[in-house]
């Protein structure tokens, strides 16, 4: 009988009994949000069954039984935990408070956590990380340099010691804690990705990212002010430049590292 593992690999149809993962969402707008759902779908080999999306933009997160997940990725999004507070919406402010409380559970017990962008913010704020914008970055590919400790790190097995993704922030870890392994970086961000414990990652780039991807981002947030709008089209045709193919492999890792069968006789969901 195929394993999880092997289904996964292979493609197989996601199984009920599976725990499935929780994808968070940070975006309100419908077509980025959900090119990121297909996207993590399509790289860490899950289907709808198996990597459960809450839209954080759109409803409360709940309460979370962390029991009844295999792991938690939260997406990036128009989010900064530096943003001035009176800049922030009240949905902001509701999505980072639940955010702080579900981050502080996922620590205490090393729950299998990968944030993506966004989670370098809000994993690095909630661990005494030092979130700023003295390091952020245009949209576009970047050259991503692991560590010593990445180079070692099981989530980043397999991938060369540098490699090309695609991101684009406003804010960036400047400094992390001394207990917290910082696993790769790049020219303009000394924090490209880090890990908390055992199991809690963040990333500054964006796994989920290929080429299509980073241009449906650059259509739908050319008026967020990462870049001037008249310099959308210029920014695409410099990402089709790029030779983005390893990032998405973290991913993939993750769902295979992590997924796990549900707990018998429980359903799995927040309430």
């Amino acid at each position: 009988m195929f394993s999880l593992i092997n289904k996964l690999a292979c493609g197989y149809p996601d199984a009920v009994t599976d725990a499935p993962f929780l994808l968070l969402s940070i975006r309100g707008e419908d077509e980025a949000a959900d090119d990121e759902y297909r996207a993590m779908m399509r790289f860490a080999g899950l289907g709808e069954r198996n990597l459960r999306r809450i839209r954080l933009t759109h409803q409360p997160l709940g309460v979370v039984d962390l029991s009844q997940w295999s792991g938690i990725i939260l997406g990036g999004g128009p989010y900064n935990v530096s943003d001035e507070p009176d800049a922030k919406s009240s949905t902001q402010q509701r999505v980072e408070a639940e955010l702080a409380d579900l981050l502080a559970e996922v620590i205490a017990r090393d729950f299998p956590f990968l944030g993506c962008c966004y989670g370098v913010g809000t994993l690095g704020a909630a661990v005494g990380a030092v979130i700023d914008r003295a390091h952020s970055e245009p949209v576009g590919g970047v050259t991503v340099e692991l560590c010593a400790a990445g180079r070692s790190d099981p989530l980043f097995a397999g991938l060369p010691d540098t490699f090309d993704a695609f991101g684009g922030h406003k804010e960036a870890a400047s400094s992390l804690p001394s207990d917290v392994a910082c696993l790769a970086s790049s020219a303009d961000c000394p924090v490209q990705a880090f890990r908390v414990g055992t199991n809690v990652y963040a990333t500054q780039f964006h796994p989920e990212l290929d080429v299509d991807g980073i241009c449906t981002r650059i259509d739908v947030y050319k008026s967020h002010g990462y870049f001037a709008p008249e310099t959308a089209e210029s920014l695409k045709d410099a990402a089709q430049q790029r030779i983005v193919e390893y990032p998405m492999r973290i991913l993939r890792t993750f769902a295979r590292r992590y997924a796990r069968p549900a707990n018998p006789g429980s359903a799995s969901g927040t309430h």
